[in-house]
């Protein structure tokens, strides 16, 4: 049976449905915003798995059936996720996730299909709203409804859900979700906000949540369902006192070592020494608990010394930020490098400025034309950085997710392209990893944007804070290690400059969290940043004076649009000349812009001399050198630029009468020529005499009749040059003339 809810939510209508479409899903729904609708189908295993953690898939599509789109390339249909789709994922993954009961271990598989797109409202936060009605409404067991919700600010106005134009206006872009009481995921950018802001977005966020929720448990009640029963497999006590009395001194002594290996190492020892010393003594049948009993003593044991002495397992304070090291300009080719180090977290990051013609070319249900894009962090976490082997499958959803956090924390302080006409490429490579390799990312790549010669309007760094909670008691850790943010509740990445924030990720493993830890949280990541930035200004204080000899330099001409058609020429042909040449990279816009971007200033400015000579307006008064195209009785017709003719009347081709053209200039002559005047019409009129000085004394020129430039029309009949002369000036002063595209 169809059951269907219909409000108004954000200032558009919200539709909630379910018992329409896929009704052999364990759960289903279909989300109606706008035109934008969404469906999400949720299906579980009825056996349980053996494997060692929640079996949890999220599978995100977007249709391009959806925008009434054909998919581009030869297959012609959808494949491999884009980073967009995948994005959208990670949200709902992550807010999901935390909230199956524990030890609950089915698998469980939610697919979301956006199925329309109105290209206003976006499909991600929709995606998490139908995702939840549908667990909900399933037999799987689910804490409780959930719902996320955009918030953006427009002219200091709070936004719920702003549209697609709205977002473009906003200083501020941020998904949050949450359960009736609590936050559990936030994700953004910003434009250098200040942490009371983000705060108040989040509170704005929340309320609109709980509408949301509102909504899904009206619509729930009008169809319960019985939700299906499992079992947790409980660890026996005796088990669990035999392994702890055996086990929880040793670890308490391995867990605390400042290296990384070392530390893996000596657990992983005393784990080894208990089980096979715990296997002779127990039961066949409770040897599978032993190593559970061991991974809950490591929690227990980092947990219980963080809130109780307030250390962490490598000695430091909560506050307290690891050592930083720093080298920049370590890749001589390499347009800009920086080594970035924070105790066991390394990062190679790279900055490579290219053209126009290297922008990423984007298709997305969510715009009407093909977008590109200027800028792009591409963040890579090979095995050898944590010393594990495991097989390379091409880029991972987590690399995606972190390098697209990295790419908003830099995005905001970026020069305008039309000041800075670069692209822009930075790539992280992870060479080590113990917590926060992604906000290794956003400090590499702000030092490599300085080493680049890139203009950024402040440098950025990023902290990733921990948090471990026990009751009322909690402790909020800077710069968490991969221990903490494995055995902790939170992982709360925060980038930004001095001034404010550029971008924000937030994950928990708990229920959820109250806004006053997270206005902690907040106030000591900032310390944090403050303090990592302060190091940065010690390696590198502001950007390079000058790019990278290798680095390409661009320089813009402002051409006539009208010239377009000649600097591209049939096919291409001749832009492409021009670039075989010179050896310079040109790209053209619809409004003239030209940009030439060359390796060296020698294939540049012959680059910009060939533009320029091509497309060049006459200027009266000016000097010009040509081929003479024709000749007639009263006058020559020269070329003074590709495809742009005048007439030098054979009155100004010398001092004195002349008696017919050919006695001065012939048909192929080069002469100099000066502009004297373009009419109403655009015709151009040229002199060679009035480059010469004018005779004095017996040398004085007897003066032609016509003089005035008014030939007889005995000397200029309409057959051969009368109205056919005016209108050949006339074409060679507009957009080309003979030789010029009409030709």
């Amino acid at each position: 049976m169809m059951h269907r809810i219909e409000r108004t939510f954000a200032g558009r209508k919200l539709i909630i449905e379910t018992g329409r479409m896929a009704k052999q899903a364990a759960g289903s729904c279909l989300i109606t915003f706008g035109e934008t609708m969404v469906l999400a189908t949720v299906t579980v295993s009825e056996k349980r798995s053996t494997l060692p953690f929640f079996p949890l898939t999220v599978e995100y599509k977007e249709k391009t059936y959806a925008a009434g789109k054909i998919p581009g390339g030869f297959i012609k249909r959808e494949g491999r996720p884009r980073d967009e789709e995948i994005l959208s994922c990670r949200i709902i993954d992550r807010s999901i996730r935390p909230l199956f009961p524990e030890g609950f271990q089915n698998e469980v598989q939610v697919f979301i299909y956006v199925i329309s797109a109105d290209q206003e409202n976006d499909a991600d936060v929709l995606g998490l709203v139908a995702t939840s009605f549908a667990l909900n409404a399933s037999k799987i067991p689910f804490t409780a409804p959930i719902a996320a919700v955009r918030v953006g600010r427009v002219q200091g106005k709070w936004v719920l859900n702003p549209t697609f134009q709205q977002l473009e206006f906003s200083d501020m872009d941020l998904v949050v979700a949450g359960s009736q009481d609590s936050i559990v995921m936030v994700e953004g950018g910003a434009l250098e906000i200040q942490e009371e802001d983000v705060i108040e977005a989040i509170g704005i966020g929340q309320r609109g949540i709980r509408e949301l929720i509102a909504l899904q448990e009206e619509l729930l009640a009008k169809n319960p369902v019985e939700k299906m029963s499992w079992d947790k497999v409980e660890t026996p006590d005796d088990v669990i006192k035999r392994v702890t009395k055996e086990a929880e001194k040793k670890i308490v002594a391995a867990i605390n070592q400042k290296d990384k290996q070392t530390r893996i190492q000596a657990v992983e020892k005393v784990k080894d020494e208990v089980k096979t010393a715990l296997k002779a003594e127990l039961p066949d049948a409770q040897h599978p608990f032993i190593g559970g009993v061991l991974g809950d003593i490591e929690y227990r044991v980092l947990r219980d010394q963080v809130l109780t002495s307030g250390l962490r397992v490598d000695g430091r304070k909560p506050t307290e930020v690891r050592q930083i090291s720093i080298d920049t300009g370590l890749l001589p080719r390499a347009h800009g490098s920086a080594l970035f180090t924070r105790g066991q977290t390394q990062a190679l990051v790279v900055a490579t400025l290219g053209t126009g013609n290297d922008v990423q070319r984007m298709d997305s249900i969510d715009d009407k034309q093909e977008t590109t894009k200027s800028f792009m962090l591409h963040y890579n976490f090979p095995p050898f950085s944590t010393g594990e082997v495991r097989p390379m499958r091409g880029t991972s959803r987590r690399e995606i997710g972190h390098g697209n956090l990295a790419e908003r924390a830099i995005q905001g302080v970026l020069p305008p392209f039309e000041e800075f006409p670069y692209t822009i490429r930075i790539v992280s490579d992870v060479l080590e990893s113990n917590g926060s390799s992604s906000m290794a990312s956003v400090c590499g790549g702000s030092l490599s944007c300085f080493d680049a010669g890139i203009p950024l309007k402040a440098p950025v760094a990023g902290v990733a804070m921990g948090l471990i909670k026990e009751g009322k008691k909690y402790a909020i850790l800077t710069d968490i290690l991969g221990t903490e943010d494995h055995l902790g509740d939170m992982d709360f990445k925060v980038a930004g400059t001095k001034d404010g924030i550029t971008s924000i990720q937030m994950d928990i493993k708990i229920q959820g969290l109250d806004l006053k830890l997270m206005e902690e949280a907040l106030a000591q990541a900032k310390e944090g940043r403050l303090h990592i930035l302060g190091e940065m200004d010690k390696a590198l204080p502001t950007v390079r004076p000058e790019m990278s000899p290798w680095a390409p330099r661009i320089i813009t001409v402002q051409i006539n649009p009208e010239k377009i058609g000649d600097l591209i020429g049939p096919k291409g042909k001749t832009i492409r000349g021009i670039q075989e040449e010179s050896g310079a990279e040109l790209t053209v816009d619809d409004s003239g812009l030209v940009t030439i971007a060359a390796v060296g200033a020698e294939a540049m400015e012959r680059a910009r001399q060939m533009v320029q000579a091509i497309t060049a307006e006459p200027i009266v008064g000016e000097t010009y050198e040509g081929p003479v195209k024709s000749t007639t009785a009263f006058g020559a017709f020269v070329e003074i630029m590709p495809g742009t003719e005048g007439l030098v009347h054979i009155s100004e081709l010398q001092w004195g009468r002349t008696e017919k053209t050919e006695d001065v200039v012939k048909k192929g002559d080069r002469v100099k020529v000066k502009l004297i005047e373009r009419d109403e019409r655009g015709r151009l009129r040229l002199s060679m005499k009035a480059l010469v000085p004018k005779p004095t004394g017996d040398a004085a020129p007897v003066e032609s009749s016509y003089a005035d430039g008014a030939a007889p029309a005995s000397e200029a009949p309409a057959a051969e040059g009368g109205e056919e002369g005016g209108d050949r000036g006339g074409r060679s002063g507009g957009r080309g003339g003979r030789g010029g595209r009409g030709r």
